[in-house]
């Protein structure tokens, strides 16, 4: 599990398709991330508090989740906001499955 706050940035694993997750916003509700895209497709399922995908020129991901289950990302990646603090969130991030 990590902690960060707005701005922060996450390097994943290539595998995972995506490029450094960013947190956008963290306003006591979901916490917003962004990535751009890496491979090919995208998806997300899961994410309480929903979750969606835009293409930002080059193609990307966004990502609004709350505390609760575990997003799938492009069918590799699992994250589980963990815990949503005053200013940070908690994240867990690991392979799918």
């Amino acid at each position: 599990m990590v902690e960060v706050a707005v701005g922060g940035v996450l390097a994943l694993p290539e595998a995972y398709g995506l490029g450094p997750i960013e947190v956008t916003a963290i306003t006591g509700g979901p916490v917003e991330m962004a990535a751009p895209l890496t491979g090919p497709g995208s998806g997300v399922a899961g994410c309480s508090g929903g979750g969606g995908t835009s293409s930002d020129g080059g193609g990307g991901v966004t990502m609004k989740c709350g505390v609760g289950p575990a997003a799938t990302i492009n069918d590799a990646m699992s994250l589980k906001v963990a815990e949503i603090r005053k200013t940070t969130a908690v994240l867990r991030i690991e392979p799918a499955g």
